[in-house]
């Protein structure tokens, strides 16, 4: 089973890709799996959890009970970085069970719409810690296929889906982005380009890979 990974700045295109890809891909007779790296979060998971069980809030009224919405993180105190690094090993744990499982079921790829690379850049930019040297202390297992699909923040922010990160934000990204594709070997491909250009040259790199 071979695991492709797309990573990239929120609004680059990687959820379309993704989804691109796993059609493809299905088209030509191959199981494919879809894996989005922040919903199986731990993290989310209990966020879940909390908005649908809490109890006490619903009794006594203490909170307005709503359906989980994620929100963008920008900013993070000691303790809550030092738990997202927590969430981390355990959900790259998970997902090793979770391979195993698709591993007996058959399954031809995962396709992980943003991987657990995408959750270390996350906690480094929370850290304001922009040296790549320190990405190295993360032990990820490399994927048969990492993707970094690289787009410009100013395009980003013209496009109709937009993140409400801000410009600023993404560039502070896209530099930890960058300097993380030479240290994790992810095949860089430009995302400003069309949505169908960059598809064929990512089912291009997939069909030479394999």
């Amino acid at each position: 089973m071979q695991i492709i990974t797309i990573s990239g700045l929120d609004g680059s295109g990687k959820s379309t890709q993704i989804q691109m890809l796993k059609t493809y891909l299905e088209s030509q007779g191959k199981q494919v799996f879809y894996f989005h790296a922040i919903e199986f979060g731990i993290a989310t998971k209990l966020a879940e959890l909390k908005k649908k069980y809490c109890l006490i809030c619903k009794i006594k009224g203490l909170c307005q009970i709503k359906p989980y919405i994620k929100k963008s993180i920008t900013k993070a105190n000691w303790i809550q970085i030092q738990l997202r690094k927590i969430f981390l090993k355990i959900d790259i744990f998970r997902f090793e069970k979770l391979k195993r499982k698709l591993e007996s079921r058959n399954f031809d790829y995962i396709l992980s719409d943003r991987f657990f690379y995408d959750s270390v850049i996350n906690i480094q930019y929370l850290l304001k810690n922009f040296d790549a040297e320190n990405l190295k202390n993360y032990k990820i297992e490399q994927p048969f296929l990492g993707i970094y699909l690289a787009a410009d923040p100013k395009i980003i922010m013209n496009r109709q889906r937009k993140p409400d990160q801000g410009v600023e934000y993404l560039k502070e990204k896209r530099s930890l982005y960058d300097a993380a594709a030479k240290i994790w070997d992810l095949k860089i491909i430009d995302g400003n380009k069309d949505k169908n250009v960059i598809f064929e040259e990512i089912k291009n790199i997939t069909k030479m890979e394999t």
